[in-house]
């Protein structure tokens, strides 16, 4: 999943720059959204990946399936990502230009696992806190997972923030190790 997402961070980072020039974010958002679901279609998966087909020929069949859902240059990006046989991480591509348009707008996507539920004033309080941090506004996802035994397990983008006793834990086993 690391490599996939190292894979597609360029592709990304490339095509939120030329639309943020051309002032085309939303326009590649939807788009990269729609190849994203295509590459995940089980019949297309198999044929990115199967190797008796030709680069040229998985992006002639994959740019037929999306017909006018592409511009010029998202047909273009199909293409190269054909040709270097990376079509397969336009999902992680996809989720990384979202991440890029959110700290474009001011908002970052923060996953929040807690050990158990929070109330109302438990999450206003950590994103206020994590808000604080980040300097941007949080956009919370929360779930929960009581294999965290308690405390919470926040990933905002790249950098994961663990307070559970379940990630201490883990530390000192690591620490008890070397």
């Amino acid at each position: 999943m690391a490599e996939a997402i190292t894979i597609g961070r360029p592709y990304a980072e490339a095509v939120f720059k030329s639309a943020q020039a051309k002032k085309t974010i939303a326009a590649w958002s939807e788009m990269l959204k729609y190849a994203a679901a295509v590459s995940s279609e089980e019949h297309v998966s198999a044929l990115i990946s199967n190797p008796s087909v030709s680069a040229k020929q998985v992006a002639d069949i994959f740019l037929e399936i999306c017909k006018n859902k592409l511009s010029e240059e998202g047909r273009n990006l199909i293409m190269l990502m054909a040709e270097n046989g990376r079509l397969d991480v336009l999902p992680q591509v996809s989720e990384l230009f979202e991440q890029l348009k959110s700290q474009y707008e001011g908002v970052l996507d923060a996953n929040i696992v807690s050990a158990f539920a929070l109330n109302g004033g438990q999450l206003r309080q950590l994103i206020a806190m994590l808000e604080k941090r980040f300097k941007h506004e949080i956009n919370a996802k929360v779930s929960v997972d009581p294999e965290l035994i308690g405390g919470v397990k926040v990933e905002i983008g790249d950098e994961v923030l663990d307070t559970s006793v379940r990630g201490k834990l883990e530390a000192m086993a690591v620490a008890l190790k070397s």
